[in-house]
């Protein structure tokens, strides 16, 4: 239904669109707003009857740990930095920290100070891949060193992730060119 819900629509016509019945898609769509996904954008009547457009608040949704019952994997349990298994657990922790203090920020009408950093590089080898990450993990290191201020009262502190994994293949594009 998220998915349905790019354009703002109501119950009636994402039933008619899913092929499930008014009611059920009704129900749901109550719950998902009760949970914050998906937001109220207008009310009108039609053929006598109040019809509610609701549209999806986000593009991308973090499950809280918490419903996960254990089951959402926690970084500092996991031995291995270099895993694919700390990669994800990181980049979760870090997207589900920042949707929180975006709201936080959002609610007390402030900006949040984030950056980020994206870039692809290719590797000719694994020797160039561990001494890319080695030159990284030094050149981060020396950075957070030369500017952290922890001691001082009025500094706030930021997580730094970096991580790497390879890039997806490129859809390969339909040649619409014909031959003749």
């Amino acid at each position: 239904m998220l998915e349905n819900l790019d354009q703002p629509d109501s119950a009636s016509g994402l039933a008619r669109r899913l092929g499930i019945p008014r009611q059920k898609i009704n129900y749901h769509l109550r719950k998902l707003e009760d949970a914050g996904l998906v937001e109220l954008v207008e009310e009108k009547m039609r053929r006598g009857c109040l019809e509610r457009l609701v549209r999806v608040t986000a593009r991308a949704f973090v499950v809280s740990p918490e419903f996960l019952e254990g089951l959402s994997a926690d970084p500092e349990t996991i031995a291995d930095r270099y895993s694919s298994a700390y990669l994800v657990a990181a980049a979760a922790r870090m997207v589900r920290q920042v949707a929180e203090q975006r709201e936080k920020a959002e609610k007390a009408g402030q900006l949040m100070a984030t950056f980020t950093l994206e870039s692809e590089v290719a590797f000719q080898s694994p020797a160039d891949f561990n001494a890319f990450t080695r030159e990284l993990a030094e050149a981060v290191a020396r950075l957070s060193s030369k500017y952290d201020r922890r001691q001082s009262g009025s500094s706030r502190p930021f997580r730094i992730v970096v991580g790497a994994h390879p890039r997806p293949a490129a859809p390969v594009q339909a040649d619409n060119t014909t031959t003749g």
